[in-house]
């Protein structure tokens, strides 16, 4: 990458280059953010390590938003090509998909195939100031130029073209679903692809390097399982009463390991139980986390700055949480991030909020287990206080939540549209004023992540306890220096631990509460007679205040949480209000809820991509990972 001095010199600025080049579209959500946070660990520490996945042509889509509603639009992120990737067609591999299998006596063959080129793409993953580089190697679907004569004399030309674009749509497209299995022919073919040139690919560079030297042949594979490690991640679709998703890590020697301690537990405890209890060794634990270069030193420099520590002595900022010249340095780079983001919102989106305004941020997929639909039932509370008691001192919040909806998936889009018409509303009483705002963030991907992120006061982490298997937005927030309102699920659980719970804004049922609450059998209708605010809430949702020109717009939704919620949010409304006066009441002292925020970046350090990949090298791969660094060009020696 060009350095300032450099670009300044060419008369290009730094800042505008890195925002015109494209998110790369790699993967969906947070299961491809770690992958990436993990790249740039095993690179950081030494392991020598390859990246494998797919070459989407198109990534994740574009989000617009259109009168309320999402709109999708093609992700053609390789448009201008990507300087970054270097293509290897001297490692292509062929895949086999359909044909039969023949029985001969000289033993069995799959024959009449079609074969699919897999062409590699090398795109490198330094390591932080240690000389070392890793390699990311991304598989794009090629056709085989195999024309048959016979086809050319009946005229079939055309169509042999047409075949071959065809086979080319395996690398086309990233199936926009994030913790879902999609049982569609061409996603099951995608994953094929991938796994069936991975594996070719590592056996050729078994076979083609012995002791470090090309010029032996390894032919031999009973050592392959000494040299090879693989961490894969697969998703589970696991009918349970309440059909929770959960995801787990599989690694070599089938090690199973969940990534929260909670999660863990979990599988251990009913997923697995029956496998844990044949073969109990075989679990472990290895909690997430995110690399620190990306989501403290390049996307919040000022806090890097003042925090002048890396992330395994954090613990010693303890030793000034009542440090009058700390607490103000670290409130000071958050006002000021702040301010930045409030000129993006008001330059990208024509929107203007007020920058002293408590910053209340929920960015995530849309999704039930999520509940965004909770907050959407704070947001109207509040408003209908507000509007109860004008002239009470209100604490000023703007309240932002962003993130997609899979395109097929009709209650995430109804949620989008909810969200929207709730501002619509809010955002334009003159009554309210700038004491309440609702911005729904279009298009969130990396890039916003990391202006909004530093930016956040609040981080809503609101998931029904055991449905979210780790997070790792919730890590990004706290690093940065946001307070977490959350449930005891997936990392939080870890986070209030290591942070002290009293730092945290806790709420709701916990793991055995919900499942206490499935025996019983949760009714909504419960909740809705007795809780008054609750009522008026769901009232004005149901009869059309938030869509005067269609009020049984949202009825879909209000029959869904009035019927069947499968996560529960009637059951933790009323803990959550509660918590939230408690936020608002902190909010107003700035100097002890800035001490709550050492607490909890103080309380960061386990939550380094460092240590998970440490774990799995020491405790799994059998590999040592090492943290030595080499002096900078700039460093004096």
């Amino acid at each position: 990458m060009l350095s300032y001095s450099v670009s300044s010199q060419l008369g290009l600025d730094m800042e505008e280059l890195q925002d015109m080049e494209e998110d790369a579209g790699l993967g969906n959500g947070g299961l491809g953010r770690l992958a990436a946070c993990f790249l740039d660990s095993m690179a950081t520490l030494g392991l020598a390590a390859y990246g494998y996945g797919i070459r989407y042509e198109f990534g994740i889509f574009n989000q617009k938003v259109v009168n309320g509603w999402q709109v999708e639009e093609a992700d053609d992120w390789l448009r201008y090509g990507n300087p970054w990737e270097k293509a290897r067609p001297e490692y292509m591999r062929p895949v086999h998909f359909y044909g039969r299998v023949e029985h001969n006596p000289d033993g069995v063959k799959w024959v009449d195939t079609q074969v699919i080129l897999a062409l590699p793409y090398d795109t490198p993953v330094p390591g932080y100031r240690n000389n070392i580089v890793n390699t990311m190697r991304l598989w794009s679907a090629k056709a085989p130029c195999e024309f048959h004569l016979k086809d050319f004399n009946v005229g079939g030309y055309i169509q042999a073209v047409l075949d071959k674009n065809l086979a080319e749509n395996i690398s086309r497209v990233l199936y926009p679903n994030d913790n879902f299995f999609e049982g569609k022919e061409l996603r099951l073919k995608q994953e094929y692809f991938v796994v069936a040139a991975t594996l070719q690919d590592i056996i050729r560079r078994f076979k083609a390097s012995k002791f470090g030297s090309t010029e032996v042949v390894r032919m031999d594979l009973t050592t392959l399982p000494d040299k090879v490690r693989q961490l894969g991640s697969s998703l589970f679709h696991v009918n349970t009463l309440d059909c929770r998703e959960h995801s787990t890590q599989f690694v070599s020697y089938l090690v199973v390991n969940g990534v929260a301690q909670i999660h863990s537990d979990i599988i251990k405890d009913t997923v697995f139980k029956d496998f844990y209890d044949v073969d109990p060794q075989k679990f472990q634990n290895k909690t997430n986390g995110i690399t620190p270069r990306r989501w403290l030193v390049m996307c919040n420099p000022g806090l890097a700055e003042v925090i002048a520590e890396p992330l395994s002595y954090l613990k010693s900022l303890l030793k000034f949480v009542d440090d009058d010249a700390l607490i103000r340095d670290i409130a000071k780079v958050k006002q000021e991030n702040k301010m930045k983001f409030a000129v993006l919102l008001e330059e990208q989106c024509n929107v203007k909020i007020n920058p002293n305004s408590m910053f209340d941020v929920q960015v995530k997929r849309i999704h039930e287990y999520k509940r965004q639909l909770l907050n959407c039932l704070h947001i109207i509370t509040l408003y209908n206080r507000i509007k109860k008691e004008p002239n009470k001192a209100w604490t000023p919040r703007t309240i932002m939540i962003g993130g997609k909806a899979a395109p097929g998936y009709h209650t995430a889009k109804m949620i989008i549209k909810l969200i929207t018409a709730i501002g619509e509303v809010v955002n334009n009483d003159s009554v309210v004023g700038d004491r309440l705002k609702v911005i729904f963030l279009e298009n969130y991907r990396v890039t916003l992540a990391e202006k909004v992120i530093p930016a956040a006061d609040l981080s809503e982490q609101i998931s029904t306890a055991g449905t979210e298997a780790s997070g790792t937005g919730n890590m990004k927030f706290m690093l940065n220096g946001a307070l977490t309102i959350g449930t005891m699920d997936g990392a939080n659980v870890e986070m209030a631990e290591e942070a002290g719970e009293e730092n945290l804004f806790i709420f709701g049922m916990r793991v055995k509460d919900v499942e206490a609450l499935d025996k019983k059998g949760y009714d909504a209708m419960e909740y809705y007679n007795r809780i008054p605010e609750l009522k008026q809430v769901i009232d004005q949702i149901s009869g059309g205040f938030f869509s005067p020109g269609e009020p049984d717009q949202f009825k879909d939704i209000v029959k869904m949480l009035m019927r069947h919620d499968r996560f529960k949010v009637f059951a933790d409304y009323e803990d959550y209000i509660k918590c939230q006066e408690k936020v608002s009441a902190l909010y107003k002292n700035t100097k002890e809820w800035t001490k709550m925020v050492i607490h909890n970046i103080a309380g960061c350090g386990k939550f380094s991509s460092d240590r998970t990949i440490a774990q799995y090298a020491r405790e799994i791969w059998g590999m040592e990972p090492s943290l030595e660094k080499i002096a900078a060009p700039d460093d004096p020696r």
